[in-house]
């Protein structure tokens, strides 16, 4: 007798039973006492596959079904793969060994050394090299506690979800599937390319690479520019992103706050509102407003809602506000490529387009109800050029300046600036000066062309050319008035003394007259278009900021 064939014969006669035997199986369910047919469905584990089964009865009450070589297991929608599995009827649980393999409706999969799973409340708790992903991240844990039905996945031993190039890392996790969101909490970590986030607890789709801030967080491009914030999200697809509760971001010399930050990092702008405030240590400048945008690719600016730009002085800031002030690059402005450029109707010059970087490379405007400030000098005009390469503030439409008890109006006023300080003005067309000396009492000094120069913040003299006119009071030792000159020339100098006008030299052929005192009245001695505009003049710099 062939005895290899009658092994054969009966190994194979085995196989088949114990196949047969393994589908035609029992389905594992729940106790029926307390369920009804809908429920039974529910909680029923199929059988599938299997090398090996063995039926071991503990007690009257438990079987177990001990399933061993690729078994595959079957609930719902719900596959579940292993080496080896121990089902237990009584208490509604399977426990699974060795390359464990969970595919939740075709939507997520979940890989594990180890499972224990309630088949009632279908709850899988997994544990070693843990690994879950929905088709978009990658989760791996060294344990997890997955909802079958809830489609959420909780880890609370560490966790780090893989979504592309970016990672995230956190001390706990709860992962939901169904709607691709992670929910990370303590010591979370976001690395990716283009930025680094440190928070302790975060929201972030795997899906659309959202990330929602709902705690105190600190983002770090790869740039170098910071943010923190307290709330918000950012786009890691699009580069789009809200930051709100006072956000703070450092770019360089450039630090931005507000209510309310928008970013869009593929334009380069971002919009800030509600108390907003730019400040640029390299430029010493300071803008706040209602609302700002900032375009960080061209360092253009746009402030509007109650504007002020603040130019830092040692002793003696400047505080600029109109409807609107916009401030960018110098060689933005005029196109400059190569070398210098002189541009013939502002005179500024222009730096060289490789020194875009220059903190002298830059201007800026204002527009409509402009009001300048500082403690010795302010000024009033309907528009305003200011360049940071000449210092030069360039009045337009009506323009005023105060200083101390000096006032001077023209078409068009040009102050000439140094080391941030007043060094000289010059006016064309309509000029006119008025010194105020008591209530009512002014000397007064028109001309088409005027020039002046400043020494510690005051009017030192004065140069008045084309048709310059003058009434001025002439005062003894004791400061008493003993007459007013009325005079007219083409060339008249002026100069000051105790921020008062002390003498006038007449520099042509000059015509007029000397009235005693009393044969006029102050309010008689006016020059035509003569006006003191005291009510417009801005007396704090609190003002500016109402």
């Amino acid at each position: 007798m062939n005895y290899k064939k009658i092994i054969y014969f009966f190994l194979s006669l085995w196989l088949v039973t114990g196949f047969t035997l393994l589908s035609a199986q029992e389905p594992i369910l729940a106790p029926k006492t307390n369920t009804t047919a809908a429920e039974d469905t529910l909680i029923t584990v199929e059988i599938l596959e299997a090398k090996k089964l063995e039926m071991r009865k503990v007690n009257d009450s438990t079987q177990l079904q001990i399933l061993a070589g690729k078994v595959k297991l079957k609930q719902g929608t719900s596959y579940f793969w292993c080496d080896s599995c121990v089902i237990n009827s009584n208490t509604n649980t399977f426990e699974a060994w060795g390359n464990v393999h969970i595919n939740d409706a075709d939507t997520t999969n979940v890989y594990a050394n180890h499972l224990l799973y309630l088949t009632k409340k279908k709850l899988a708790y997994l544990d070693g090299a843990v690994k879950l992903t929905d088709g978009k991240g990658t989760l791996t844990t060294p344990d997890l506690e997955y909802d079958m039905e809830t489609k959420i996945g909780i880890y609370k031993h560490g966790g780090k979800v893989v979504n592309g190039n970016t990672t995230l890392t956190s001390k706990e996790g709860y992962y939901y599937t169904d709607l691709k969101d992670v929910y990370f909490k303590q010591n979370v970590e976001l690395k990716d390319p283009k930025y680094f986030l440190k928070t302790d607890s975060l929201l972030y789709n795997t899906d659309n690479g959202i990330a929602r801030f709902i705690a105190e967080t600190f983002i770090k491009d790869s740039a170098g520019k910071t943010i923190e914030t307290k709330d918000g999200y950012y786009n890691l697809k699009t580069g789009k992103a809200e930051f709100g509760r006072n956000p703070v971001i450092k770019d360089g010399a450039v630090t931005i706050t507000g209510n309310r930050v928008a970013i869009d990092d593929s334009t380069g702008i971002r919009q800030v509102e509600g108390n907003a405030i730019i400040r640029d240590s390299a430029q010493g400048t300071t803008i706040l407003a209602g609302v700002i945008y900032q375009n960080s690719k061209t360092d253009a600016i746009l402030a509007t809602k109650k504007p002020l730009m603040i130019i830092k002085q040692e002793n003696d800031s400047i505080y600029i506000t109109a409807d609107t002030l916009f401030s960018a690059r110098l060689t933005d402005l005029y196109g400059v490529k190569d070398s210098l450029v002189k541009d013939t109707v502002k005179g500024v010059t222009v730096v060289n387009a490789d020194k875009a970087k220059d903190s002298t490379n830059r201007y800026f405007e204002a527009y409509r109800n402009v009001r300048v400030f500082s403690d010795s000098l302010q000024a009033v005009c309907d528009s305003l050029f200011y360049s940071f390469k000449d210092s030069v503030f360039r009045m337009y439409d009506n323009p005023v300046v105060w200083a101390k008890e000096s006032q001077v109006t023209g078409d068009t006023l040009y102050l000439f600036t140094k080391n941030k300080k007043a060094e000289r003005f010059q006016v064309i067309d309509h000029s006119f000066l008025v010194n105020k000396m008591d209530p009512d009492v002014y000397n007064q000094i028109k001309s088409s062309r005027m020039d002046g120069w400043f020494i510690d913040g005051n009017i030192d003299s004065v140069r008045a050319r084309g048709y310059a006119e003058c009434i001025y009071y002439i005062q003894d030792e004791d400061s008493a008035y003993t007459g007013i000159n009325e005079s007219k020339c083409d060339i008249m100098d002026i100069y000051f003394k105790n921020q008062e006008l002390h003498k006038v030299v007449f520099r042509s052929q000059v015509t007029g007259t000397l009235w005693p005192i009393r044969q006029k009245s102050p309010s008689e001695m006016r020059l035509e278009n003569f006006q003191w505009l005291e009510a417009r003049r801005p007396k704090t710099k609190f003002e500016l900021f109402e």
